[in-house]
């Protein structure tokens, strides 16, 4: 498993806490893959964009209308947290549904 997110996110050190073995991946400092990104974007569309950040709130009109992957790429930390990928399946947010999927 892995977890993309930033050391400062408290929802990510939330999940850092309950899932000890997984990997963590800053995506300031790291970045998301690219077929992580796209997969994701596939997987949630809009939901991946944290439009109600201080970045997002940074962009002008053109930034905004740009591919998501692509300005995710540009400013990760735009994307909602933490993107979990955990054998093949990739998880967003660290919501009950998520929990108990990952936790059982």
């Amino acid at each position: 498993m892995v977890l993309y997110g930033l050391k400062t996110c408290d929802t990510c050190r939330k999940a850092l806490k309950s899932l000890p073995d997984i990997a963590f991946r800053d995506v300031r400092a790291d970045g998301v893959p690219e077929a992580i990104l796209q997969a994701a974007h596939a997987q949630f569309g809009a939901a991946l964009l944290n439009t109600r950040s201080a970045t997002w709130r940074g962009l002008d009109a053109a930034q905004r209308a740009r591919d998501p992957v692509e300005l995710l790429q540009a400013n990760p930390t735009l994307m909602k947290r933490p993107l979990i990928e955990a054998g093949g399946a990739l998880y967003l947010g660290w919501t009950p549904e998520v929990r108990a999927a990952l936790l059982g």
